[in-house]
């Protein structure tokens, strides 16, 4: 069983290149016992429910990992995670020191913003049409209950480590 597996868009070209990268170094490193795994949430069979409950919305909007035991990273730690079990983590290691982490985070995440722009593929909204479909909720509200459609599925996430 891997120890981390990786939630990437493939049809992301920049996300290819770097899953390549890394299924290559982990093979390099681990023949036949890869400590790496990924799986495609561009992939028309993608189930949040096998992987820690994370929506295709959600997985979209920044990249997410499961270790072995079922806990879920997000952002840089998925890297610094995954670039230490192919031998690499001294390149991702700064980004866990308290003033570091924090900004690397913040860049990451305005790269997640605008991932899918600057490798021109459709807005998150335009790739959601039709993949999340509506859910019911309900609020309880001191004695009225309401029920409304809202246009995404998500399951709780899970508890995330940095």
């Amino acid at each position: 069983m891997p120890e981390l597996t990786i939630l990437y868009d493939g049809g992301c070209p920049l996300c290819l290149r770097e899953v390549r990268a890394l299924q290559h170094r982990d093979a390099a490193l681990h023949p036949g016992d890869a400590r790496l795994a990924f799986v495609d949430i561009d992939a028309a069979d993608y189930d949040p429910s096998s992987h820690g409950g994370i929506g295709y919305r959600e997985a979209m909007g920044r990249i997410h990992a499961i270790e072995a035991g079922g806990g879920v990273l997000r952002d840089v730690a998925v890297f610094r995670r995954a670039y230490s079990l192919v031998g690499l983590g001294w390149l991702y290691a700064p980004t866990g020191w308290p003033l570091l982490g924090p900004l690397v985070n913040a860049l990451y995440g305005l790269w997640a913003a605008w991932r899918l722009r600057l490798t021109r593929r459709p807005g998150l909204d335009d790739l959601c049409a039709g993949r999340c479909a509506p859910s019911l909720r309900v609020r309880i509200d001191g004695d009225a209950t309401q029920a409304a459609f809202f246009p995404t599925v998500e399951s709780p996430p899970l508890p995330l480590r940095s």
